[in-house]
């Protein structure tokens, strides 16, 4: 026996005995006692954090997470049912062979599954894994939080009488998703997805229920931390963007456009809130508040931060960039003709 190695052996069995394996302090003992821990100091931290700044950048923090995480989880179990009950030969079956005809019928699929883009991201990983081609995945990732029918009708709630304004969105998020879509096909590498993404998921012979829980528990845990991240950064730059300036953009659409554009990057809104934020921005034309609502649904950085955590950063940050530009061309291509100057 080499020096220096000391084998404990047990005096009943004269084996080597193994030992046991350290416990870890899991993520959810850790937000379970920083709630605890909350609660018992809560006076003490209302009087210590009475910043009107915190309290705004605090209720925006919530106002995110709130509004995004039921898609979250209705995503996260659309993922998980994929992945258990959907063979991947189905899914093969049922998107044509040819990428055209894929990203079209992926872009139009969009419309039966109502859900945000917190959702979309978890359902296109699967698909993904499932073998369905990447453009057609990505071309539903944008088009299913845009044109399904809760955000069309919270459009024409948020604009009575405008009906220009709601088939305007319609073709505008619907044409991002569908270029996009093509400009992957052309130009896209699988070599900018992280190999977790890609790879393919089994059909499992049996435990159907088992692999949905585990598949659905996975995606949501990693999903769901990356839309805190989102939700601070959106919180700590709403705080940090003075409300003054939309003061000055209601004469001059240009400006109006491009400070729209970074806004809906910016606030990171749920699909189905963000034609009532854009409504209540009177002072604007119509078409700067289509970019907002076309851009927005498409790229923020809520989802840069669930597409860099579910696709990796190398995807990232090709892929958000190219939309935002994509996204405000085709509001652009669709709100001029039918909306023009509109107030």
């Amino acid at each position: 026996m080499p020096p220096g190695i000391i084998v404990r052996v047990d005096l009943l069995t004269d084996r080597p005995r193994e030992k046991s394996p350290r416990r870890r302090v899991t993520s959810v003992e850790v937000l379970c006692a920083v709630l605890v821990v909350a609660i018992l100091a809560q006076s003490w931290l209302q009087d210590v954090l009475d910043v009107a700044a915190l309290r705004t950048g605090a209720t925006v923090f919530v106002a995110v997470c709130v509004q995004a995480l039921p898609f979250l989880v209705l995503g996260v179990l659309l993922s998980g049912a994929i992945a258990a009950f959907v063979p991947a030969r189905v899914l093969r079956r049922v998107l044509p062979s040819r990428t055209v005809a894929a990203v079209g019928v992926a872009g139009l699929a969009g419309v039966a599954l109502p859900g945000c883009e917190c959702a979309s991201v978890p359902v296109a990983r699967r698909l993904l894994g499932q073998g369905v081609a990447p453009a057609a995945a990505l071309t539903f990732l944008l088009a299913a939080p845009a044109v399904n029918p809760v955000v069309l009708v919270a459009t024409a709630v948020a604009f009575p009488g405008r009906p220009e304004m709601v088939l305007a969105r319609f073709l505008g998020s619907l044409a991002t998703a569908v270029v996009m879509g093509l400009l992957w096909a052309r130009w896209g590498k699988l070599s900018w997805i992280v190999e977790r993404a890609l790879r393919r998921t089994a059909d499992p012979e049996r435990g159907r229920w088992r692999a949905f829980a585990e598949v659905a528990r996975a995606d949501l845990v990693e999903a769901g931390g990356f839309l805190v991240l989102g939700a601070l950064l959106s919180a700590a730059l709403n705080v940090l963007v003075p409300q003054s300036w939309f003061g000055v953009l209601g004469g001059q659409v240009v400006v109006g456009v491009a400070a729209m554009a970074v806004l809906a990057v910016v606030l990171a809104l749920c699909s189905e809130a963000d034609a009532f934020v854009a409504a209540s921005l009177t002072a604007l034309p119509l078409l700067p508040k289509l970019v907002f609502l076309v851009v927005g649904p498409a790229v923020d950085v809520k989802l840069f931060a669930l597409q860099a955590g579910t696709f990796g950063r190398s995807f990232a940050v090709r892929f958000a960039p190219v939309t935002f530009v994509v996204a405000v061309c085709c509001a652009l291509a669709v709100g001029v003709p039918l909306l023009g100057g509109a107030r």
